[in-house]
């Protein structure tokens, strides 16, 4: 008789989602994790839009991730018009992105991640007992805001960053000002970094293809060759060998590249660049006995601790080489019919962003492929490897498992939909794919995806 588990809601991640399960005689026939989200229509709001328009739109799909589309946006649009951006633009760009991978690292792994290997249900039950760790991850956070409102303009959907520049330019006090922040956190993210490094994960490996930029030159986060296990791909290929394809069990598209599995994310990065890491969190790393490449997906919390460590430290070099900002002028360009495409590391991995411009300046169309979307097949495939050794568990400590491996990716179930709700049915359901902007499974690809999701043809 097939068992049947129901995750009907999955707390502490972004968004919703559900998961069905199905066991029959210690088998897993079916795992559907999903997003419950509704559809949100981005790609189609955009469309008829002004090119302008891009970054402040789209950088709505998400509060906590606000600041990658609006980067996203501005480099598919540059990259359209051939707008090259000034070094010192770049360098404040990177400096807001990296404001947002420090709140968002902090808030995941303190609010998150940690209570799950404490063993309390939230972050306020660990208050008593943990508070200068609260207190650290607050400082962090803290420190992530400010250089955000500095750069951008305010805390969420920044508003100084342009198409070719930036509309206003921080002062030298506040330049000055963000560097004391980023020495005040500087113990802080050290110890973050320690104690993930410390914190006993799953014996569990599940080997896919890292998938990431990489540029050969330093730890990258903007446009640049793409790096896997078995080749580098130019951004403006995407569409060549990554697919999406869609489940009737959810809103989120699900991404594979080349028919197979593939992860992004901090973890993805630093197998890929760990070379590239500051000297402070490599020697961290030594000093915790994890190497990389690793593929155990609980150490994407570690990862993304070791990254606290580095642009913390990447930051603070930004701001002592930018202490005296000079004002530029937005670069002028005239648009015309072109198609713009973008790669961006953000938090949870890359994030693209694609459209298609008429010679009047308007969006014809738009495809935006969040992290989420390209980690949601691994997720599904590490919770069929894993579920089997649960089983002999009680139900309370296999829902608690497979949130804590959920989690461990950091997932955005809100940016993704185009958590956990666990439904045990015993039924199947027919796939019906979905054409979208990247090519759509050919039936080699298909017969692939559903060899692996064990259903028949």
């Amino acid at each position: 008789m097939p068992q049947t588990i129901s995750l009907s809601h999955l707390t502490k991640i972004e968004g919703h989602a559900t998961l069905t399960l199905e066991v029959d005689a210690g088998k897993v026939k079916q795992c559907h994790l999903s997003s419950i989200e509704g559809s949100r229509y981005f790609e189609g709001i955009l469309k008829g839009r002004y090119y302008y328009e891009a970054s402040e739109l789209s950088s709505r799909i998400c509060g906590i991730c606000s600041c990658a589309h609006t980067l996203g946006a501005i480099h598919a649009v540059e990259n359209a018009f051939g707008v090259v951006p000034s070094k010192q633009t770049m360098q404040l760009r990177k400096l807001l992105a990296i404001g947002e991978r420090i709140r968002s690292h902090a808030t995941h792994l303190y609010f998150l991640a940690l209570p799950d290997y404490l063993g309390h249900e939230s972050v306020f039950s660990m208050l008593p007992k943990y508070k200068p760790q609260v207190k650290s991850a607050l400082r962090m956070m803290k420190a992530g805001n400010e250089i955000i409102r500095t750069v951008g303009g305010r805390d969420l959907h920044p508003v100084s960053a342009a198409i070719g520049g930036f509309l206003k330019f921080p002062p030298a006090e506040k330049m000055a000002y963000l560097q004391e922040q980023l020495k005040g956190i500087a113990p802080d993210v050290e110890a973050t970094a320690r104690l993930f490094g410390g914190l006993k994960n799953p014996d569990f490996e599940a080997p896919a293809d890292s998938f990431s930029l990489y540029n050969g030159v330093d730890y990258p986060m903007f446009s640049s060759n793409l790096k896997s296990e078995t080749r580098m791909f130019s951004p403006d290929d995407y569409a060549s060998y990554i697919a999406e394809y869609h489940e009737p069990y959810s809103t989120a598209n699900f991404v594979v590249k080349e028919g197979k599995t593939y992860f992004v994310g901090a973890l993805a990065r630093i197998n890929n660049n760990f070379r590239f890491l500051s000297p402070k969190a490599r020697a961290i790393a030594k000093d915790t006995g994890v190497l990389f490449p690793d593929y155990n997906p609980y150490v994407n919390n570690f990862a993304q601790a070791l990254e606290l460590v580095h642009y913390a430290d990447e930051a603070a070099g930004i701001c002592r080489q930018l202490k005296s900002i000079k004002p530029e002028p937005i670069v002028e360009f005239t648009p015309y019919e072109s198609r713009g495409i973008s790669a961006t590391e953000v938090p949870r991995g890359i994030l693209w962003h694609e459209y298609v411009i008429t010679a009047e300046g308007k969006i014809d169309f738009a495809n935006i492929v969040t992290p989420t979307a390209q980690n949601l097949r691994k997720m599904e495939e590490d919770i069929r490897a894993i579920l089997p050794s649960l089983l002999v568990g009680d139900d309370k400590t296999l829902v608690m498992q497979i949130e804590k491996l959920i989690r461990s990716y950091d997932p955005c179930f809100s940016c993704s939909t185009h958590f956990l709700k666990v439904k045990w049915v015993g039924k199947k359901r027919k796939q019906s794919p979905k054409r979208g902007s990247l090519r759509s499974l050919d039936k080699r690809e298909r017969a692939a995806v559903d060899k692996v999701l064990g259903r028949s043809q």
